[in-house]
């Protein structure tokens, strides 16, 4: 049942595009003049801190916001004056939402039911989806008599019910535990991918969105900052912004000594020269701000050409690893990774820092927004 499911859902996948979208509330704008277009069968998480929009951004998707302009379409088709129920999306919200006097086969059942689909559809309908979420011996328990994480698969197999052509996900791992919410992960990728779902991830948990999205868009201030892959938004920061919201950064101050296509020379802090490769236009001479990666950044006892001094502060190991703090010479707080075998532990020391093998780093003018 579940392979004849998946095939028709692959085939018919669905696109969503968001053009121009505005939402005003009085003098406040939480959308401004968003463009976004969603590939079928992908899974685009949008990532910012609370406010940015992106949870306004996905009610209006699903119709629970009227926006002030733009237009929302669903396979090319404007869905903007059709009522939340009529707009083929399924949603997923933070809370579930799920009806506490039902039993949870009664849940899954109750958009097809409420369209007036046949009685066996239905009950055939909630028997494979119960049996997608691994839910099936429960199906007589009501919500209360079910785990975080249950209700949570509940919620997702009654939104998959009514086979939408978007599923909208509101932050709906944000209540459970850190193992089940990774299990949950794999478990609503699985679902996706073998139902060629379109769906849209709205989180403010960066390995979340890292994890699940085969894109993802980092929103401020009602606005898109950047749009790309994972690993394009992880390496490649447009914004001082995204460079640190997403992941880890350090931010060195240095001058650029000269640049040239594949290559810069920059000046860091207690007069070391530094030689990086450049995959992106030459930075203009002059100030500038390195952003660095921890895993970016390598320690060492003595000092050599590309290296420069560093003063040790805190070591943590974390796994097979020690998170490192260390200050360069102008005081510039720094944070690295290096093995927890050998590590450099002297607290107070001196030691040399260089670019890892392999290393991409992005330079920013000085006074770019951060």
């Amino acid at each position: 049942m579940l392979q004849r499911v998946s095939d028709t859902a692959a085939s018919r996948g669905h696109t969503l595009d968001v053009l121009g979208l505005t939402v005003r509330y009085g003098d406040f704008t939480a959308l401004d003049t968003v463009d976004l277009a969603v590939r079928a069968g992908e899974v685009l998480a949008l990532l910012g801190p609370s406010g940015c929009g992106k949870t306004t951004l996905l009610r209006s998707v699903a119709g629970f916001v009227r926006q002030t302009a733009g237009q929302v379409l669903i396979d090319g088709a404007a869905v903007d004056m059709l009522p939340p129920n009529r707009r083929g999306v399924g949603i997923v919200f933070q809370n579930y939402a799920l009806f506490p006097h039902m039993t949870v086969a009664d849940n899954v059942a109750y958009g097809p039911r409420a369209r007036g689909e046949p009685r066996a559809r239905v009950a055939a309908r909630v028997a494979e989806l119960l049996d997608m979420v691994q839910l099936s011996p429960l199906r007589d328990r009501r919500p209360r008599q079910l785990s975080g994480g249950q209700q949570q698969r509940v919620a997702l197999a009654r939104a998959m019910a009514t086979e939408p052509s978007i599923l909208l996900l509101d932050e709906p791992f944000a209540a459970l535990d850190r193992s089940l919410r990774l299990d949950m992960q794999i478990e609503v990728k699985r679902l996706q991918r073998s139902l060629g779902l379109t769906a849209i991830l709205v989180t403010h948990d960066q390995d979340e969105a890292m994890s699940v999205a085969d894109r993802v868009a980092v929103m401020r201030g009602g606005r898109i900052e950047q749009l790309g892959t994972p690993v394009e938004v992880y390496d490649r920061p447009r914004t001082p912004f995204v460079a640190g919201f997403i992941g880890t950064t350090n931010r060195l101050p240095c001058t650029v000594r000269s640049a040239a296509p594949g290559e810069a020379t920059l000046l860091l802090p207690g007069g070391a020269e530094l030689s990086v490769p450049l995959d992106a236009a030459p930075p203009p001479l002059g100030s500038a701000l390195l952003i660095l990666r921890p895993e970016a950044l390598t320690l060492h006892a003595e000092t050599a050409p590309g290296r420069f001094p560093v003063e040790l502060g805190l070591a943590m190991p974390l796994g097979g690893q020690t998170v490192r703090e260390a200050r360069a010479a102008d005081g510039t707080p720094l944070r690295l990774t290096e093995p927890r075998q050998g590590a450099i532990r002297d607290l107070g020391a001196r030691a040399w820092c260089g670019l890892a093998p392999g290393t991409q780093p992005v330079i920013f003018p000085p006074n770019e927004e951060a």
